[in-house]
């Protein structure tokens, strides 16, 4: 089996050599490099090999060590295991609502509408895994017709992106990683974005009007949970590339399948419930440190 645990922390914490302790008597040719360019984020990465996956005595002992420090914000870190040498991510998969940018714009067209608190309180419900994304889509859209398009601009013009952005998407494209948008948001604001970022392709949701008005309707399956998972394996085949090859990174409960599905699926910032079911969590650091996994 193949291993790789990666550890960020926000200052020199005295946990790296307690952790190389803990990792050693299991580890074959276990190497360990402390990541550069993170700014003031310290990142230590351990790769081993072993005869067996990683046991859930060491797994623990790990966690009960690391995990106070977690919920005070000091680290985070990812497990990775595999039967044969980790791949090298080849396609990096993004949510946009507060994964690549700070603002869910479904509530930032609402809050410009006047309906602000009633569509925020669908929107949490929804992210949080309580309603279902497609019903909860419809019904906030639904409140929305009659919308004035010429206010699009400026709204997209206030969102500001999530720290680390820029950098990750210049880091990724210096590694020949090939970056797309599946989002359950409007691909007025997904496409400019993706531009924006230089990143590949954006997957969204078209934004029906009428006049110069938002119809409150949308005319196309719209993309949801089961769809962002097609979206990765349309793109992942496409490219030729194995699921291990593939980074996805969202928030939301519609994106827990996609992040289940790709060889890595790392919930960012994410609601309590993705925290718990998705296979990574980065809680406390800003976005671009996602290239150290890569």
């Amino acid at each position: 089996m193949f291993h790789r645990f990666t550890l960020f922390q926000q200052h020199a914490l005295p946990t790296v050599a307690t952790i190389d302790t803990l990792l050693r008597p299991q580890a074959i040719n276990l190497t360990l490099r402390e990541v550069e360019d993170m700014g003031q984020t310290t990142v230590h990465q351990w790769s081993w090999q072993s005869e067996h996956s990683a046991t859930d005595v060491l797994r623990h002992s790990v966690n009960s060590l690391l995990n106070p420090m977690r919920e005070q914000g000091e680290v985070d870190y990812t497990w990775q295991t595999s039967n044969t040498p980790i791949d090298q991510i080849k396609l990096a998969v993004f949510d946009m609502d507060s994964t690549l940018i700070q603002a869910e714009v479904m509530d930032e067209l609402a809050y410009v509408a006047g309906i602000g608190p009633k569509v925020a309180a669908i929107t949490a419900s929804a992210m949080a895994g309580e309603i279902d994304f497609e019903q909860s889509f419809e019904q906030r859209l639904a409140l929305l017709e009659g919308f004035d398009t010429t206010q699009l601009n400026a709204i997209y013009g206030k969102i500001e992106l999530m720290p680390g952005a820029e950098k990750l998407m210049q880091q990724l494209r210096a590694k020949g990683i090939y970056c797309a948008i599946l989002s359950g948001g409007f691909s007025y604001f997904a496409d400019r974005l993706a531009q924006r970022l230089g990143m590949q392709q954006a997957f969204s949701n078209p934004l029906e009007q009428i006049d110069g008005q938002l119809t409150g309707q949308i005319s196309v399956p719209i993309v949801d949970a089961n769809k962002k998972v097609a979206l990765l394996e349309q793109l992942r085949a496409e490219l030729g590339l194995s699921i291990d090859q593939c980074l996805a990174v969202g928030d939301g409960a519609n994106d827990l399948p996609m992040l289940n599905t790709a060889g890595l699926g790392v919930a960012f910032h994410a609601k309590p419930l993705v925290k718990q079911q998705a296979p990574q969590q980065i809680s406390h650091f800003s976005l671009d440190v996602l290239s150290s996994l890569v």
